[in-house]
């Protein structure tokens, strides 16, 4: 019989503490190591989570993955996208064998463009969609992943393996047939249960965070149905997060699973009615999604009551995935701010206290710490709560503002742009090593940035195109960028986290009060808008955004952070218009990311998003052009909240999913400008003229040609200069084409 475990986490970030993953992914990627490099740091970076985890009796193992957990369930399960099996398996030092063909998806190939790629629910983590059919037959091949686990039983590791769970999987899959994926549900169960006869394991894990949403009575009963049968094999645990196990609960409580996992820390302990103490329940109790301490004594309270009424083992709400490895990475961090945070290793060791607390060994030591740390963080002046008063947040209306622009800004139809960031180039990256190392002082690396920005104002000119930027060379990431130059955030120098693939970020850490000490892009945009005669677009991130791909504050409501953030951004727009600035684009790609779960939950978020954005750019005058960006999201179910943004233009990722958005945008009624991307930047490949001719086609079908521009969906700064050349010589032919083709219907 399965024997419950007592402590664990629930699942763990792979990209490695010093990026190693990244390093080999890239240098194998571009023919520098060879397969079995990267094979062999991928299983060194499974062997050593595995080993920070000595202080749990349960250990999460998702085997060695190489971009993505959504691409390696449909590697194993055989629904790889059918445009990729022309390219064939073969050896290759240790990798699977298909590896050419999941790099193929993630990545594309110079004829077949890669999978769409979206957030994982309301993170900023991105997973690759799988591309399915009415008629998709799933081809089972868990080789790797039982080598994987044989390694970690070897090595004598109590190893769980974590699988994507079938309802998760299909409701987060594409059909290219319009059919709906989950009608494969029941076959896709039968397939688990063939996967979970070839784990010699004592727990198996399956992920399904889709059983937070709101979902059919007919569908929970499906689910039901399926993970019933599952739970003949013993030691089957369903995990839930990112919202309440309310739901999970009373769909599979009863059936004979032996765990169930719900998050406690999205929406609170609540009722968990439907336990009634027959499974293990895994109490995610510590946050993985955010950095801040554990109240540890509420946190014993609020297990112990569950205890009482049944077997309970502590975890974390959600994988670590999303938080960066340990604070022991971090000795600059502001000494009184770093008593509030907890990060990965810190987590991993609030759950052993947890656990040892609720065995009776509490660490007294430990819990006064925590305490002492939380009365900290609640009395500092650093978090007190503003009494700032808030100005308007409408400008004049659309029509009136059009007229205006068209005016003042004179450009041609179509209007081609770039959405912000060029290459950064090792110099750029030396460059700012060597400021941080003190061999550059700062007038020497302004200096250098400036002779960056000369090169992207000289080529974009001569590229042709009509709406400029500067480039932003000065800029390590866009949001970190900002915290630097805002009180009330702090950066880490080594806090990465993966966001997909090989790329990595380091999302601030926004703990106090915003507010913006001096302007922070103005000398920037002066300077390079002193180098042409053309229009240099203002470039900021958007409050929401700032707020996303931050770890944010769980003190304070988030729509008084978001204002905060706005009032901050608001100023720096009246310093860009004093400086000549008749463009500024405030980029919001993650306002779709943060939409909660639950349709209930919906409208007011919506609401104090978009609030707060109009509070940022409502002072802009009538005249000067307001544009915004939002990338890798799904749009449709957002689309009166865009057009409430009240953006002049809103650029928008569409070349992925082939410009699926624009009938939205149409049958909203949409009338603001619009810029579908036309060039999938985040694919390592020029498009032909003939692809991006028929994006521009498409989204003439569903827009006025006065409201479209050309954009590529991203910005350009993790692309090389020669394929930004060579793409964006295609994007403005493709646009001049689509203008003589209209000829006087525009």
């Amino acid at each position: 019989m399965t024997s419950n475990f007592s402590s664990t986490v629930a699942g763990l970030p792979r990209i490695g503490a010093k990026r190693e993953l990244k390093f080999a992914l890239e240098g194998f990627w571009n023919g520098t190591t060879d397969g079995r490099a990267l094979a062999q740091t991928a299983r060194q970076l499974v062997n050593s989570a595995s080993d920070a985890l000595t202080d749990l009796d349960s250990v999460p193992f998702a085997g060695r993955s190489y971009y993505d957990a959504m691409l390696d369930t449909a590697a194993f399960l055989g629904v790889l996208p059918a445009r990729f099996d022309s390219i064939p398996d073969h050896a290759n030092d240790g990798l699977p064998l298909w590896i050419d063909r999941y790099f193929a998806a993630a990545r594309g190939t110079a004829e077949q463009p890669a999978q769409a790629m979206t957030k994982w629910f309301d993170t900023n983590y991105h997973y690759l969609v799988p591309e399915l059919a009415a008629d998709t037959r799933f081809v089972l091949d868990a080789s790797a992943l039982i080598e994987d686990l044989h390694c970690q039983q070897v090595r004598g590791v109590n190893a769980r393996p974590v699988l994507i769970g079938p309802l998760t999987f299909l409701s987060l899959s594409r059909t290219t047939d319009g059919s709906d994926p989950l009608d494969h549900l029941s076959e896709l169960f039968e397939v688990y249960g063939r996967l979970l006869q070839s784990l010699d394991s004592e727990w198996v894990q399956i992920d399904e965070p889709a059983l937070v949403t709101d979902l059919s009575a007919e569908l929970l009963a499906q689910v039901r149905a399926g993970y019933q049968k599952l739970a003949a094999r013993e030691g089957i645990f369903v995990n839930t997060y990112f919202g309440s196990g309310d739901q999970a609960l009373e769909t599979l409580a009863g059936i004979g699973l032996g765990a169930i996992g719900v998050d406690l820390v999205t929406h609170g302990i609540t009722a968990l009615e439907a336990w009634k103490g027959e499974e293990l329940l895994v109490a995610g109790i510590v946050d993985g999604r955010n950095v801040w301490r554990t109240d540890l004594c509420a946190a014993f309270a609020s297990l112990k009551r569950l205890a009482a009424r049944g077997p309970i083992a502590v975890s974390t709400s959600c994988s670590l995935l999303h938080v960066p490895y340990s604070l022991d990475a971090e000795p600059n961090i502001d000494t009184e701010v770093r008593d509030w945070l907890a990060f990965g290793a810190e987590k991993i060791r609030e759950v052993a206290l947890l656990a040892q607390a609720l065995a009776g060994n509490i660490d007294t030591a430990a819990f006064d710490a925590a305490s002492t740390a939380l009365a900290s963080r609640r009395t500092s002046a650093r978090t007190a709560a503003s009494t700032q008063e808030l100005p308007g947040r409408a400008r004049g209306s659309f029509a009136t503002r059009v007229a205006l622009q068209e005016e003042a800004l004179q450009l041609p139809a179509l209007p081609t742009t770039t959405i912000g960031s060029f290459p950064q180039t090792p110099a750029i990256r030396s460059a700012r090593a060597r400021l941080r190392s003190g061999a550059l002082t700062q007038a020497e690396y302004e200096e250098a940035m400036r002779g960056e920005i000369d090169l992207v104002i000289k080529k974009q000119e001569e590229l042709g195109l009509d709406v400029l930027v500067h480039g932003e060379p000065e800029r390590n990431d866009m949001v970190q960028y900002f915290a630097e130059l805002l009180d009330g955030f702090l950066v880490t120098a080594n806090g990465w986290v993966q966001s997909y693939g090989s790329r990595c970020v380091r999302p601030p850490v926004l703990f106090g009060n915003v507010s913006r000490p001096a302007p922070m892009t103005v000398s920037w945009f002066e300077y390079a808008q002193s180098l042409t005669k053309k229009h240099v677009k203002g470039m900021l991130t958007g409050p929401v955004t700032i707020l996303a791909w931050s770890f944010v504050r769980d003190d304070q409501p988030l729509a008084a952070t978001a204002d905060e953030v706005a009032l901050a951004l608001r100023a720096e727009i009246a310093d860009l218009i004093a400086a000549g600035a008749q463009i500024i684009q405030v980029d919001e790609p993650a306002i779709r990311e943060l939409l909660p779960l639950r349709e209930a939950d919906k409208p007011a978020y919506l609401k104090w998003s978009v609030d707060s954005f109009r509070l940022a750019t409502a002072g802009a005058p009538d005249e000067v052009q307001i544009h915004t960006h939002m990338c890798y999201s799904e749009f449709n179910e957002v689309i009166s909240s865009v057009i409430a943004l009240d953006a002049d233009v809103t650029t928008i990722e569409a070349a992925r999913s082939d410009m699926q958005v624009l009938s939205a945008l149409k049958s909203s009624g949409f009338e603001l400008g619009v810029g579908p991307g036309v060039w999938d930047i985040h694919s390592p490949r020029v498009p032909a003229l003939s692809e991006v001719s028929g994006l521009l086609d498409a989204a003439l079908q569903s827009v006025s040609p006065r409201q479209l521009w050309v954009n590529p969906d991203c910005g350009l700064k993790t692309r090389g200069w020669p394929e930004v050349e060579a793409a964006l010589k295609v994007l403005v032919a493709a646009a001049e084409k689509a203008r003589a083709e209209l000829g006087a219907a525009i």
